[in-house]
């Protein structure tokens, strides 16, 4: 069978009016979508730059706490060495022979001048210092007290036979 015309004129009206709310929804997805996706990016960005500032705090505040620890490290070390070495000075300056004496004194002078050396210490070496000489009254021999002499050093040639010994006698050979 072929198709035949209608037999009546069909009418196709056309409404002018406002559109239903479904056909405006409709018509604003993607533009909803692409709204959601840049809010979506934004919120990202956000949080990302923040993780990064935080996670930038958190290393710096970890560097210098690391920095402290071996700063604190490096002065007790420091500070145990100076020790050990303000006790080898003691045992020397308690000894019998005057030359090992002075060394051990000389060198106790030269550890009580150390920015290691504390309040306490001082103390001590001062105790150590007026038993080992014998001054008895408690006398402090700083610079005023002996007479505007400086004090001298284990090396300096000036001691040398000023309390009337010498290292001569004292020294032994050793071998077979």
């Amino acid at each position: 069978m072929t198709p035949a015309p209608s037999p009546t004129p069909l009418d196709v009206v056309v409404h002018s009016g406002p559109a239903e709310w479904w056909v405006i929804l409709a018509g604003l997805g993607p533009l909803a979508v692409l709204i959601a996706a840049l809010l979506a990016f934004y919120i990202n960005w956000r949080t990302l730059k923040q993780r990064t500032a935080a996670d930038k705090t958190a290393l710096d505040q970890k560097r210098e706490a690391d920095a402290r620890a071996l700063m604190q490290k490096t002065e007790a070390d420091s500070r145990a060495e100076w020790w050990r070495r303000t006790q080898w000075a003691l045992d020397r300056a308690l000894d019998g022979d005057e030359g090992t004496k002075a060394l051990g004194l000389a060198t106790l002078e030269v550890l009580a001048r150390s920015e290691l050396a504390r309040t306490e210490e001082l103390e001590l070496f001062d105790i150590a210092w007026k038993s080992v000489s014998g001054d008895e009254n408690g006398e402090d021999l700083g610079e005023e007290g002996n007479g505007g002499q400086e004090m001298p050093f284990v090396d300096d040639s000036r001691i040398m036979g000023e309390n009337g010994t010498t290292d001569e006698g004292t020294t032994k050979e050793a071998g077979p």
